[in-house]
């Protein structure tokens, strides 16, 4: 019964004081940070903005599969006519012999309309295959530079409650200090202490304070830190929520497949679809083209002056089949087959270790939680301890050391007690990341 009202009162005090600290600032819930940091954070900017560009690569290579068209426009000027070889026999001559002869008009101009349209490329269906998966990959990056900033926020948050709760207990403890400081120098005035009880005292005060103003500097830190993470400006004011006194809740978390090792298995899909599209390459493609413009002639020499066009149109058939490249394909085959192997293999040692990491996380979290659970009792305690010896020192039945003794004895529950909130928090925000629980509300 005793501990449960000592609990109460360090709950009113880490009320009380965290209250006043924070009536200057904007009290910020852990959501309220995560969801600021999800709309403003540059780093999860930037990974949006590479999924975005992920997917008009995408895009990119589904447009080749549309029709091409192309306008050309080619003028020649010849000063010098390309001399071709007439039989002589077309004329009545010989045969066997030839005579060289001009052909054309020095001026020839062509403009025309080029439709292609690709009927069946492999290469072209293998990188829309492949630009498919890698925008999933893109997309799995996101949401795990989301958890990672959920993570961090998480993380600095806690932190900063933490050093918010050394404060407080700092606070309680230099007034209870100054307090004995106080109630020493009237023992003094009356030849009931000594000089040296005083400056006992008045070091303990002095190291206190230099602690409290080491952690608020940490504090503001964590503070700066954890504005940056959101993408908010620095001169902006932000409070957290108290601590008090933490329960914890020991959720367990449903495992499910990590981010990392979702990416993995994607990038394993993506070389694979690389090797079928490498093994494709050696198959024929087939396009279809058409061109319709028109060809222009011209001569410049009276007295036969002229410029005349001449429409021309055509389509067809290309097909192309790669027979021979001095085995380069069969090289990038060979080394594919090997990023594929690797794919495989670092799959497995990411499942594995992930595994490995659950485990270590729950044991530490129980762990962390028993500790939790007597260290919270210990601070109840000391503070029992430390209250029934301040009376027994008015009452002369204790001394300056008795008194001393139980203030450091209280001071150790509440670090120790702290710690294992850190440790709680840290091992069940690794445990709910691990188990791909971190971005479920």
């Amino acid at each position: 019964m005793l501990v449960n009202i000592h609990k109460h009162k360090i709950m009113l005090l880490l009320f009380l004081t965290v209250a006043s600290g924070t009536a200057q600032s904007q009290v910020w819930t852990l959501q309220q940070c995560i969801d600021t940091a999800l709309v403003y954070n540059k780093r999860l900017q930037i990974s949006r903005n590479s999924r975005e560009a992920g997917e008009q690569k995408h895009k990119e290579a589904e447009a080749n599969l549309i029709p091409k068209i192309n306008v050309n426009a080619d003028y020649r000027y010849y000063a010098n006519l390309p001399y071709q070889f007439m039989p002589l026999s077309a004329f009545g001559g010989p045969d066997g012999q030839f005579k060289e002869v001009k052909f054309g008009v020095p001026h020839n101009i062509n403009a025309n309309l080029q439709l292609t349209l690709s009927v069946y490329n492999p290469l072209i269906y293998g990188a829309i295959q492949s630009t498919k998966i890698g925008s999933e990959i893109s997309g799995l990056q996101v949401q795990k530079t989301t958890e990672q900033i959920i993570f961090e926020i998480s993380n600095l948050y806690y932190n900063a409650q933490i050093l918010s709760s050394q404060l407080v207990f700092i606070d309680s403890n230099l007034m209870n200090n100054k307090k004995l400081l106080k109630n020493l120098q009237l023992l003094k005035e009356q030849l009931l202490a000594k000089g040296t009880d005083i400056s006992k005292v008045q070091l303990q005060i002095d190291q206190l304070t230099n602690q409290g103003e080491i952690i608020a500097n940490k504090f503001e830190q964590i503070l700066n830190a954890l504005k940056f993470t959101m993408g908010i400006s620095g001169e902006r004011s932000v409070g957290i929520t108290p601590l008090f006194l933490y329960h914890p809740e020991n959720n367990e978390y449903k495992t499910t497949s990590t981010f990392d090792i979702r990416i993995s298995e994607t990038q394993s899909r993506l070389l694979v679809s690389e090797l079928r599209t490498l093994k494709n390459s050696r198959l024929p493609s087939l396009a279809l083209y058409g061109t319709y413009g028109t060809a222009g002639y011209g001569y410049d020499k009276q007295p036969n002056e002229f410029l005349k066009f001449y429409p021309i149109g055509y389509a067809g058939l290309q097909l192309t089949y790669p027979l021979f490249n001095g085995t380069i394909t069969r090289r990038k085959i060979n080394q594919k087959r090997l990023e594929v192997r690797n794919s495989e293999l670092q799959q497995s040692l990411i499942t594995e270790q992930t595994n490995m990491q659950i485990d270590n996380a729950r044991q530490q979290r129980m762990v962390a939680q028993h500790s939790l659970e007597t260290t919270l009792s210990q601070i109840a305690l000391g503070q029992s301890v430390y209250g029934q010896t301040i009376l027994q020192q008015a009452q002369g039945t204790a001394g300056l050391p008795d008194v001393l003794l139980a203030d450091n004895a209280l001071r150790e529950a509440q670090q120790n007690y702290l710690g294992a909130v850190v440790e709680y928090l840290k091992a069940d925000l690794e445990l709910k990341k691990l188990t791909g629980n971190i971005l479920n509300k």
